[in-house]
């Protein structure tokens, strides 16, 4: 794997870990708050162990970005795909450091296949059911489109809200639409990183 995207990569799992970290002692806190026998220290020890987490979520992030933008022909692609309104740095970060840059990957269906939105038939024998995503690939990738796929529909960004809507009308399914919305924002970056094209 190539050194600079390795970089990247520690980085975005580390702030994945630290944010489900920030979570989980949120939950603890609040469970912790609405018991019959609330702990003083308990509580005390959890809201600095949340600024702790924060601080270091923040750290994180800075240097992701600093990295990000180290080296000038990354730099000027990742402003490229930031172009599309809902989607951060964080978001092509994330998937650049999961895909090495995409320099792997010779055609979209690659792509598709190793993010596991590829999609497969459920069937046993004779019986043929409903077709889903496989799921089997990289759950990072997925995790980290689900908020940029609610943003490109909610803004209205390209053919997006169209193509959620005619999803959503076949199979009267939000979620199912909203995956489908998630592949499609990951080709769509594929096809600019590659391209060195800005979304327009």
């Amino acid at each position: 794997m190539d050194d600079f995207f390795f970089t990247l990569r520690a980085y975005t799992r580390n702030h994945q870990s630290l944010q489900e970290l920030k979570t989980n002692l949120k939950n603890q806190l609040h469970a912790d708050q609405h018991s019959i026998y609330s702990n003083n220290l308990v509580m005390k020890q959890l809201k600095k162990l949340i600024i702790t987490v924060e601080k270091q979520i923040l750290e994180t992030e800075k240097a992701m970005e600093e990295h990000l933008y180290s080296k000038a022909e990354v730099a000027e692609k990742v402003k490229h795909l930031t172009a599309i309104k809902g989607v951060g740095t964080i978001t092509i970060a994330t998937v650049l450091g999961e895909t090495n840059g995409f320099s792997l990957f010779k055609n979209i269906p690659q792509v598709v296949c190793y993010a596991g939105y590829d999609v497969v038939e459920n069937q046993s024998g004779k019986r043929v059911g409903k077709t889903r995503i496989s799921k089997k690939g990289n759950s990072r990738i997925r995790r980290v489109l689900h908020l940029p796929a609610f943003n490109v529909v909610r803004y209205q960004v390209g053919a997006f809200k169209p193509f959620f809507e005619r999803i959503l009308a076949q199979h009267n399914q939000k979620m199912k639409a909203y995956v489908a919305v998630q592949r499609k924002l990951l080709i769509l970056i594929y096809t600019l990183w590659k391209k060195d094209q800005e979304y327009k």
